[in-house]
């Protein structure tokens, strides 16, 4: 009887610590199969989330170039306008840049470009459709294609009135941003209480104007396949 008493708490202890191991190892399983599962549908949407961004980019750039309201009367009037992708190279300051984008013709005209632009804002990376006219001297518009700034305070660069600051600003200049009140032909009024959101986007323009002048010459552009 005493001998049994000793074999009864081992077998539980043992019994015990394959139960924690299964346990265990089911926990690991698991966490393999919703880890693989979140994987296969992240890949599957950043397909979506990316063709996404290209028809909202195609969908922008008229407005980008010839404000909203001439482009509407042109797609009303059916003017042909064509969108021909490419790409540039940037080597500058020790660094290689490669920015995407598109030149805008109309009915045979050149009329524009849209680049877009990269940087990292307050939260995360902002992303920019900038619109330039032919001879890249003016900004024609901005429209930030993703963004994670701060709800109701950051992300108030992506509102209409806060980016139409820039349209018919020169490139000859950088841009500064203040606050109070945009009184300087270069200035820009930043967000209210994000003043580091207004500054990226900003920077992010600024330095892509800097890296494209004189560079905007169909001669060294890479072009794809014309859409419109």
């Amino acid at each position: 009887m005493e001998q049994q008493q000793p074999d009864r708490r081992m077998r539980l202890r043992s019994g015990f610590k394959n139960s924690n191991l299964a346990q265990a190892w089911l926990v690991l399983l698991l966490a393999l199969v919703f880890g693989s599962a979140l994987a296969a549908v992240q890949v599957n949407l950043g397909h979506v989330i990316e063709a996404n961004k290209v028809n909202e980019t195609l969908e922008k750039i008229p407005e980008l170039v010839f404000g909203a309201d001439a482009a509407r009367k042109l797609k009303q009037r059916q003017v042909p306008i064509e969108i021909t992708p490419g790409t540039i190279a940037v080597e500058k300051d020790g660094r290689k840049a490669y920015y995407k984008l598109f030149r805008v013709t109309r009915d045979g005209t050149p009329a524009g470009w849209v680049i877009k632009a990269r940087g990292q804002g307050y939260a995360d990376v902002i992303e920019l459709l900038i619109g330039l006219d032919d001879r890249a001297q003016t900004i024609t518009g901005i429209f930030v294609l993703e963004q994670k700034e701060t709800p109701g305070l950051g992300n108030n660069i992506g509102t209409a009135r806060w980016r139409s600051q820039f349209v018919a600003k020169s490139t000859d200049r950088p841009l500064v941003v203040v606050k109070g009140g945009a009184k300087r032909p270069d200035a820009i009024d930043a967000v209210t209480g994000a003043t580091i959101s207004s500054r990226s986007v900003t920077r992010i323009v600024n330095r892509t104007i800097e890296d494209l002048r004189g560079r905007l010459i169909p001669a060294k552009i890479e072009f794809s396949e014309r859409h419109g």
